[in-house]
């Protein structure tokens, strides 16, 4: 065993590039609950052929692997990412795969076997991390083995082949339209602005109570609290354990399983090491909290048996058990399921448990590993969502009051300097004397393209996106409307685009013209997705709840 990759290997959490899964967004409508794991209906047909539960959990498994190894995280642990998501994203994956096969695409075992290399040496940073290690220590956890990373692979493979075949008109582009789509991405623009902001309009606020009270009522659902809960829970810290855990098991016994896995895998083991030394020396660490870790759950799970066995279940019953058997329980503040307790760093699986809890299921059913400890958990209080009346955060509402007048009076200064500065512009004056005249300063940009990602002189006061559109909209030699942001706003004076630089552009075109054809490919693929979907996945459960549409009548 190799312990806690999350804890000791950050070389695990590095995204796989190359893995393409799409994501759509035909479905609008908001679904309705789901039926829980139970299915009355069936999956329903794909291509005329019935989905079997084989075929859906597979593909649903498919996807967990795949999403993890974009994401860095599984999509059940991503607050925004609803059940409904995942079983849509399952019937696109079911529907590609099916598609697929129709056309003849095949992949090779030496195909799959060098994706899978190629995934797992990208996980490890160029070295190669054990399929073992991904199985026991990520997959596992979530009930996938190692079948479905090999399936994700060759799945992952048909999937991105089919892209090509369907996505092929996409990648006719020219050289001449090539060229033509660099320099209007790269052709820089030379520019000034003059930024209004908010705080330099702070000292000319002046709120009142009747004011705070109005702003409150018109944006009361600003300051909703989302659904919180308490929790009590007991904590078995690893480090109380390893001793107990090296006397049981025995240094020998520890140092030898270290020794095994450092032959088997060398240094591929434990890419971060230096030295061979090092490496066996954080073996011998991580097998020892694992048997830490397998002791602090053992623990757990007997505080949990004698906890069930108390009748009738009740929340209170936590507390009780806990001080009859000297242990003691911790309770956190309030939290929401987004931020998860500020008092312990807490897993993923214990933050989506405690939402669960209620007076009929007030406990977790077995204990809960995290990093430094295990933990078990009991509900102590459920607390809705709620308005906090202004008295509990007037000093909040009051000081936001304060910065959206200013915001307002940043953002009238700016729209008179600009209906101001196009006129005296035409009589002769600079962009740079206005703008001193009326108190501003005027800020001289560096050069930036459509493509740039980064406007120096603009950051904390504009999104380089609305700085783009705002310059390219506009013609060399003019003003920019004034253009509102969150904290004020600004004008801009374009004053010329500037030429293309040619030694850049010769060298860049070839992998430009490569990305553009990808990206148009890739575009075409989802144009024929959208329209595939929606007549084939017309047969699975809550089509209607999906796209926001009924299913089409037979022969329609």
């Amino acid at each position: 065993m190799i312990g806690t990759i999350r804890k000791h290997s950050t070389w695990m959490w590095w995204i796989v590039a190359g893995l393409t899964i799409i994501s759509f967004v035909w479905w609008g409508a908001s679904p309705g609950t789901r039926n829980g794991n139970g299915r009355s209906e069936g999956y329903g047909t794909l291509y005329g052929q019935t989905i079997t539960t084989e075929e859906f959990d597979a593909a649903r498994k498919e996807f967990f692997v795949s999403y993890f190894l974009q994401n860095q995280e599984f999509p059940d642990r991503n607050p925004s990412f609803k059940p409904t998501d995942i079983e849509r994203e399952t019937y696109v994956r079911l529907l590609l795969i099916a598609k697929a096969k129709q056309l003849g695409i095949h992949v090779t075992p030496e195909q799959q076997a060098a994706e899978a290399n190629g995934v797992l040496r990208s996980l490890g940073r160029g070295q190669n991390v054990p399929l073992s290690a991904l199985v026991e220590r990520v997959l596992e956890p979530e009930h996938l083995d190692a079948a479905d990373f090999q399936r994700c692979m060759a799945g992952n493979l048909a999937i991105n082949q089919l892209m090509e075949t369907l996505g092929m008109a996409g990648a006719l582009v020219t050289p001449q339209q090539a060229a033509h789509l660099f320099d209007r991405e790269h052709q820089e623009v030379a520019a000034q602005a003059v930024f209004f902001a908010a705080t330099n309009f702070l000292p000319q606020v002046a709120v009142t109570p009747a004011g705070v009270q109005q702003f409150y009522t018109n944006a009361m659902a600003l300051y909703r609290v989302p659904d919180r809960v308490r929790i009590n829970y007991l904590e078995y810290d690893l480090t109380n354990f390893l001793a107990a855990a090296e006397q049981k098991e025995g240094k020998t016994n520890i140092a030898a399983r270290a020794e095994t896995y450092y032959a088997q895998k060398g240094m591929e083991a434990v890419p971060e090491a230096k030295t061979p030394e090092e490496a066996k020396a954080k073996l011998r660490e991580m097998v020892l909290r694992q048997y830490a870790g397998e002791m602090a759950v053992n623990k757990g799970r007997e505080f949990l048996t004698a906890l069930f066995k108390l009748e009738p279940v009740a929340p209170e019953n936590f507390v009780l058990l806990a001080k009859t058997n000297g242990l003691t329980v911790h309770t956190t503040e309030p939290f929401a399921e987004a931020e998860g307790p500020a008092e312990f760093p807490a897993p993923a699986d214990l933050i989506k448990l405690s939402f669960l809890l209620n007076p009929e299921s007030p406990f977790s059913i077995k204990p809960i590993p995290g990093a430094e400890a295990v933990y078990v958990v009991g509900l102590n209080q459920r607390l809705p969502s709620e308005i906090p009346p202004l008295s509990q955060i007037y000093e909040r509402v009051a000081q936001d009051c304060k910065n959206y007048e200013a915001a307002t009076k940043a953002r009238a200064a700016g729209t008179n300097f600009y209906y101001s500065a196009t006129v005296q512009m035409a009589a002769g004056k600079t962009f740079a004397q206005l703008a001193q005249a009326s108190g501003q300063t005027p800020f001289a940009l560096k050069p930036f393209s459509m493509s740039s990602t980064y406007v120096p002189e603009a950051e904390g006061h504009a999104e380089v996106d609305q700085v783009k559109r705002a310059a390219f909209s506009t013609q060399p030699g003019h003003l920019s409307a004034f253009e509102p942001t969150e904290e004020g706003g600004f004008v801009l004076y374009v004053q010329s685009l500037l030429p293309v630089d040619e030694a850049a552009k010769t060298t860049q075109l070839p992998a430009f013209t490569t990305q553009l054809r990808r990206q148009r490919v890739q575009n075409s693929f989802n144009v024929w997705l959208q329209s595939e979907a929606v007549r084939e996945l017309a047969n699975v459960p809550h089509f209607d709840e999906f796209t926001g549409r009924k299913p089409a009548a037979k022969g329609q």
